[in-house]
């Protein structure tokens, strides 16, 4: 290995690896154009793909758009690497494990509330890949529209390098550290921040704790960026310059690495006869971020009246219609209530978005019972929810003093078609089959003047 991926890697094979991934240096700002290099003078100077690029690699740019995208859209990152992606073998087809993709028919789209708890354990040495576990989805994984919301249970770190090329991943940990080693370097991610895998980006997952568990959004369609704040003015929400790019970091290794490629819905399957993570510099704007999500300046009312959760979002995909997200993801992180004469939780309603909400630590402010960490609720498009019984009870007779929100981290995936289950999510023995008893008992109280 080389000095940059030496001290890091051997600090995480002696043990010692919360200290080493607390240490790891980064790189600040969503969408900036970074640059980065593990060896002085890797980066060549004033041109990306010189006749010989410096100290014997090879130029090669990794594009998440089209060429011919506009310059504010446009994703790229020209890496400087050993050997160059080209040098491998046939990909075979290798097994899907839990992994689905869309067009998600195998089952009718529902439009009941449903709620799952949390994943069971896995069996012993499960990796981050082997424990994915698909719910469900839209769209069209091979036209590149739509979404997939999966979870994941591991026990153990990734031998094998894994990459996306059908969409990007936004990892959300629930229990458990992890150290994401990309083509970029390395990410350090708990519970309460967020990964983003950018498309077709190799990485590997190790895992900083006996288990690890959370969920993902596989997005299809345009990429992740931060929303427009519109009247809000210049600030607020997520700040970009809270988002960490990882500097370069590269392995030299010599020797069998498996690396699986998602592909159209399937895993694809080859042996190199080096790692791929052997990238020494690199400069761009198509590259992986970490965010820690209680960073998010939230947004609300300092009047009346409850806002729209549309200003809890954190990162939106668009899609061909302004204002209608391909995926929208949304924290709901801690905050003060201080609205006057004002239902303060979460207001009943029926969304033409689906929502995929998801739990990484305490209590959710609108359900006081059975969503819990780990698990997760759907509410697909036109489907009436809103806060339980218990909740709407004691927020109606609350009294209305300040009141911080900070015991619960809760977050949402939201959609702009529904979101259509696979077989095993809807048959899985987690699926809570009592979840419409939370609304029963909310009494009539209409009386005339």
């Amino acid at each position: 290995m080389s000095d940059g991926g030496t001290a890091r890697a051997s600090a995480f094979e002696r043990g010692g690896a919360r200290k080493a991934a607390e240490g790891l240096g980064h790189l600040s700002g969503f969408g900036n154009e970074h640059s980065s290099e593990a060896v002085p003078g890797a980066l060549p100077e004033g041109r990306n793909s010189p006749q010989r690029a410096p100290l014997g690699l090879y130029a090669e740019q990794l594009s998440g758009t089209a060429f011919t995208e506009p310059r504010a859209h446009n994703r790229r990152s020209w890496l400087y690497r050993i050997r160059p992606s080209a040098a491998h073998p046939a990909f075979t087809r290798t097994g899907n494990g839990a992994i689905r993709s869309a067009p998600f028919n195998q089952t009718v789209p529902d439009p009941n509330r449903l709620r799952w708890s949390p994943l069971p354990a896995p069996a012993e040495g499960t990796d981050f890949l082997a424990g994915l576990w698909t719910l469900g989805g839209n769209g069209d994984v091979a036209q590149r529209a739509g979404m997939a919301v999966h979870l994941y249970h591991a026990n153990a770190s990734m031998d094998r390098v894994f990459s996306d090329a059908d969409g990007e991943l936004l990892i959300v940990p629930e229990e458990g550290g992890l150290v994401l080693r990309t083509e970029f370097g390395l990410l350090h991610v708990e519970p309460g921040h967020i990964a983003l895998i950018p498309r077709g980006v190799r990485f590997r997952v190790e895992l900083l704790d006996d288990v690890a568990r959370g969920y993902v959004c596989e997005n299809y369609g345009a990429a992740f960026r931060l929303p427009d704040l519109g009247p809000i003015g210049a600030n607020g929400l997520a700040n970009a310059r809270d988002f960490r790019a990882p500097v370069a970091a590269y392995e030299d290794v010599e020797g069998p690495v498996e690396v699986v490629n998602k592909f159209c819905g399937n895993l694809w399957s080859a042996t190199y006869d080096h790692s791929p993570l052997d990238v020494v510099a690199w400069h761009g704007n198509h590259v992986p971020y970490a965010y820690d999500l209680r960073r998010f300046n939230v947004m609300g009312t300092i009047s009346y009246d409850h806002p729209d959760p549309s200003v809890f979002t954190v990162l939106t995909a668009p899609s061909d219609t302004p204002g209608l997200a391909g995926v929208d993801f949304v924290v709901f992180a801690p905050r003060w209530l201080v609205g006057e004469d004002t239902f303060r939780p979460p207001y009943f309603h029926r969304n033409v978005m689906s929502e995929y909400m998801g739990l990484i630590e305490g209590a959710y402010d609108a359900k006081a019972e059975g969503f819990v960490p780990g698990g997760g609720s759907l509410h697909n498009m036109m489907s009436a929810h809103g806060p339980d019984r218990e909740t709407f009870e004691k927020a109606s007779a609350a009294e209305l003093r300040p009141q911080k929100i900070d015991d619960g981290l809760a977050f949402m995936f939201e959609t702009r078609w529904p979101v259509s289950l696979t077989p095993q999510a809807a048959r899985a023995e987690h699926l809570q089959q009592r979840y419409d008893d939370v609304w029963q008992g909310l009494e009539r109280h209409f009386r005339t003047m």
